[in-house]
Protein backbone atom coordinates (compact mmCIF):
# COMPACT_ATOMS: atom_id res chain seq x y z
CA UNK A 1 0.00 0.00 0.00
CA UNK A 2 1.65 3.48 -1.17
CA UNK A 3 1.87 6.11 1.61
CA UNK A 4 -1.00 8.16 1.92
CA UNK A 5 -0.24 11.39 4.57
CA UNK A 6 -3.25 12.82 6.53
CA UNK A 7 -3.06 16.25 7.95
CA UNK A 8 -3.45 17.48 11.46
CA UNK A 9 -6.39 19.36 10.15
CA UNK A 10 -8.33 16.36 8.60
CA UNK A 11 -7.19 14.21 11.85
CA UNK A 12 -9.29 16.85 14.03
CA UNK A 13 -12.42 16.68 11.26
CA UNK A 14 -12.28 12.73 11.99
CA UNK A 15 -12.03 13.01 15.64
CA UNK A 16 -15.01 15.53 15.33
CA UNK A 17 -16.93 13.33 12.56
CA UNK A 18 -16.86 10.44 15.58
CA UNK A 19 -17.28 12.53 18.38
CA UNK A 20 -20.60 13.68 16.57
CA UNK A 21 -21.56 10.06 15.62
CA UNK A 22 -21.14 8.38 18.79
CA UNK A 23 -20.62 10.95 21.76
CA UNK A 24 -18.76 10.08 25.16
CA UNK A 25 -20.65 7.91 27.19
CA UNK A 26 -21.21 7.50 31.08
CA UNK A 27 -20.09 9.57 33.85
CA UNK A 28 -16.58 9.40 33.06
CA UNK A 29 -17.73 10.68 29.50
CA UNK A 30 -16.05 7.60 28.36
CA UNK A 31 -14.50 8.18 24.57
CA UNK A 32 -16.13 5.75 21.25
CA UNK A 33 -13.24 3.25 20.47
CA UNK A 34 -13.07 5.14 17.33
CA UNK A 35 -12.18 8.51 18.70
CA UNK A 36 -9.82 6.91 21.72
CA UNK A 37 -8.16 5.71 18.51
CA UNK A 38 -7.47 8.19 16.71
CA UNK A 39 -6.50 10.88 19.83
CA UNK A 40 -3.80 8.88 19.69
CA UNK A 41 -2.26 10.02 16.21
CA UNK A 42 -3.89 13.39 17.00
CA UNK A 43 -1.46 13.94 20.45
CA UNK A 44 1.66 12.99 18.88
CA UNK A 45 1.49 14.90 15.67
CA UNK A 46 1.38 17.70 18.25
CA UNK A 47 3.87 16.69 20.62
CA UNK A 48 6.25 16.24 18.02
CA UNK A 49 5.08 19.21 16.01
CA UNK A 50 4.02 17.30 12.55
CA UNK A 51 2.13 18.65 10.15
CA UNK A 52 1.24 15.48 8.41
CA UNK A 53 1.30 11.74 9.33
CA UNK A 54 1.13 8.44 7.08
CA UNK A 55 -1.99 6.39 8.12
CA UNK A 56 -0.35 3.13 6.65
CA UNK A 57 1.87 3.38 9.70
CA UNK A 58 -0.73 4.08 12.39
CA UNK A 59 -2.70 1.17 14.21
CA UNK A 60 -5.60 -0.66 12.80
CA UNK A 61 -8.28 0.65 14.92
CA UNK A 62 -6.95 4.36 13.87
CA UNK A 63 -7.05 3.66 10.10
CA UNK A 64 -10.48 2.01 9.95
CA UNK A 65 -11.98 5.18 11.99
CA UNK A 66 -9.87 7.24 9.08
CA UNK A 67 -11.27 5.01 6.17
CA UNK A 68 -14.92 5.03 7.39
CA UNK A 69 -14.95 9.11 7.86
CA UNK A 70 -13.45 9.53 4.51
CA UNK A 71 -15.74 7.56 2.68
CA UNK A 72 -18.60 9.16 4.77
CA UNK A 73 -16.98 12.97 3.29
CA UNK A 74 -17.29 11.13 0.05
CA UNK A 75 -20.68 10.54 0.31
CA UNK A 76 -21.75 13.92 1.71
CA UNK A 77 -23.13 16.00 -0.55
CA UNK A 78 -20.89 18.93 -1.47
CA UNK A 79 -22.07 22.55 0.57
CA UNK A 80 -22.64 25.17 -1.94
Amino acid sequence: MPPMEITLTELEEAINFWRARKPSTGEEHALSPEVAALAIPYAEMIMNRRRTVDVTGLPEPARAAIDEWQRARQAAPVKS
